[in-house]
């Protein structure tokens, strides 16, 4: 399996640098594997930050989840990696990724990890606030 992600993520100029404005993406697709079992791992991410000069291309962000589809990884350190690649191509002010893991052996997992430019606060009007509620199983 591969170490790392093969693809890139793109990033094209903030129209509006001098606002602060919260993008909001859901990927309720994304699959990895687990570390130790190899068995499939599925989860929805949340995506939800403030851009700085530059913000995430689409294509590129599709492009770049789909490549841990066959990667083994745990959910902490998924997250995280996803979190700190994003943050190394777009330097945005602030960003939040919420990774809400489908049930396995009777446990959801949610894995929530942050970063935000250094002095910079958060408006209370763009916070992603809690939790997006889980849909009902039956």
């Amino acid at each position: 399996m591969p170490s790392t992600p093969r693809q890139r993520l793109a990033t094209f100029p903030n129209p509006s640098p001098q606002r602060d404005y919260r993008i909001h993406m859901e990927i309720p697709e994304f699959t990895c594997l687990c570390p130790r079992t190899g068995q499939p791992d599925f989860a929805t991410l949340y995506l939800d930050y403030v851009p700085d000069r530059v913000c995430v291309e689409l294509k590129s962000l599709k492009l770049y989840i789909g490549s841990y589809r066959n990667e083994g990884a745990f959910h902490e350190a998924v997250t995280n990696r996803i979190l700190d690649d994003i943050a190394k191509a777009a330097k945005p002010r602030y960003l939040r990724l919420t990774a809400r893991f489908h049930v396995r052996g009777g446990i959801f997992t949610t894995v929530v990890a942050e970063t935000r430019k250094k002095g910079w606060r958060l408006p209370p009007a763009l916070d992603p606030g809690a939790l997006p509620p889980r849909p009902r199983t039956r």
